[in-house]
C-alpha cells in the first residue's frame, strides 16, 4: 500500500493520538496483511534473538461474530403507524427526507431548530449510524460537525474514507434531544420505521454502528457496546444481510482517550472487511 506523505503523516497523528506511540519490532509489520492471512496459514518463525520480536503465535484471532437476532419489535401507536406508513411509502432518499422533515409525530421536533438527516454520497460502500444530534449538529443541520464529528473525520481518514467521498453518515434520531439527554426508547420507536427504511433505501455494503443506541436498535443486540465493539453482525431486513460492526462512539473517545487503542483495531477490521467484499 503506497501513501503520500501527507497521508501518512494523518495515520501517524491518529496513531499517535490513539496512544501506539511506541516501537514494539524492529521492523515494520503490515498489520493489514497479517489480520487478513488465516492463522492456519501463518507460518512458523524461526527463534529469534531478539525478545520483543513478534511472533506469529501471538497474533490473535479474530473476536467471534455477534449472534443473529430478529430487529427489535417496536410499540404500535399513532405515531409510530404514522411513520412506518409514511417510510414505506417512499422509493428513494430524497422522498425519505422529506417525509421525515414533514413529520410531526416525535415532540423532539418542537424543540430542535433543524432535522438532521444525513451526511455523505448516496452510493458510498458505508453507512455510519450514530445516536442524534447534538448542539453543533442541531445548530447545523448535518450530523457530526461538532468536536466528536472531526475526530470522526480523522478516524474516516486514517482508513481511506470520507464523508465527501465514500461514507455516509446519520443517526438513529433526527432531532436533538434537549440538553443532548440520550433519546427516551418512545423517541427512538417513532423514529425507527425512518431509520429502517433508510437502511433499505440506502443498501450499503457495510453498517458501522457508533456506540450503545445504534447497536441496540440496529441489531438488537444484548451485550454492551463495550463487549460487542469490534465484532461484526449481521442487519438482515427483506432478505437482504448487511455486515454491521459496532465501535466507540467518538463522543465516548473525547472523554476515555484510552479506548481509541480499541477504536483504531475496529478502524483495520472495517477496511479489511470493505477489501473482503471488494468496496475498498
Amino acid at each position: 500500500m503506497s501513501l503520500d506523505a501527507n497521508e501518512a503523516r494523518r495515520m501517524l497523528q491518529w496513531l499517535a493520538d490513539a496512544g501506539a506511540d511506541e516501537a514494539l519490532v524492529d521492523e515494520p509489520v503490515d498489520r493489514y496483511a497479517v489480520a487478513n492471512r488465516p492463522m492456519m496459514e501463518v507460518p512458523v518463525a524461526a527463534p529469534s534473538t531478539r525478545t520483543n520480536e513478534l511472533s506469529p503465535q501471538r497474533v490473535s484471532p479474530a473476536p467471534p461474530p455477534l449472534p443473529l437476532r430478529q430487529a427489535p419489535a417496536q410499540p404500535i401507536t399513532a405515531a409510530t403507524a404514522t411513520a412506518r406508513e409514511l417510510a414505506a411509502a417512499c422509493h428513494s432518499l430524497e422522498e425519505l427526507r422529506a417525509a421525515v422533515e414533514a413529520f410531526e409525530g416525535c415532540a423532539l421536533k418542537t424543540t430542535a431548530k433543524s432535522t438532521v438527516f444525513s451526511a455523505g454520497p448516496a452510493d458510498a460502500p458505508v453507512m455510519l449510524i450514530g445516536e442524534g444530534p447534538g448542539r453543533d449538529e442541531d445548530l447545523e443541520g448535518l450530523p457530526f460537525v461538532g468536536r466528536s464529528g472531526r475526530l470522526l473525520d480523522r478516524m474516516l481518514e486514517a482508513v481511506g474514507l470520507s464523508r465527501q467521498t465514500n461514507a455516509y453518515i446519520t443517526n438513529v434520531i433526527f432531532w436533538r434531544p434537549p440538553g443532548n439527554r440520550p433519546p427516551t426508547a418512545e423517541e427512538v420507536a417513532m423514529c425507527a420505521p425512518f431509520l429502517l427504511r433508510h437502511i433499505e433505501l440506502k443498501a450499503p455494503k457495510v453498517i458501522v454502528l457508533l456506540g450503545a443506541t445504534p447497536l441496540k436498535h440496529v441489531l438488537n443486540a444484548a451485550e454492551g457496546i463495550t463487549r460487542a465493539r469490534g465484532r461484526w453482525g449481521l442487519y438482515a431486513s427483506a432478505g437482504v444481510e448487511i455486515p454491521a460492526l459496532p465501535t466507540f462512539h467518538p463522543a465516548y473517545l473525547l472523554r476515555t482517550p484510552s479506548a481509541k487503542r480499541q477504536a483504531w483495531q475496529d478502524l483495520l477490521s472495517l477496511k479489511l472487511k470493505l477489501r473482503e467484499i471488494g468496496a475498498a
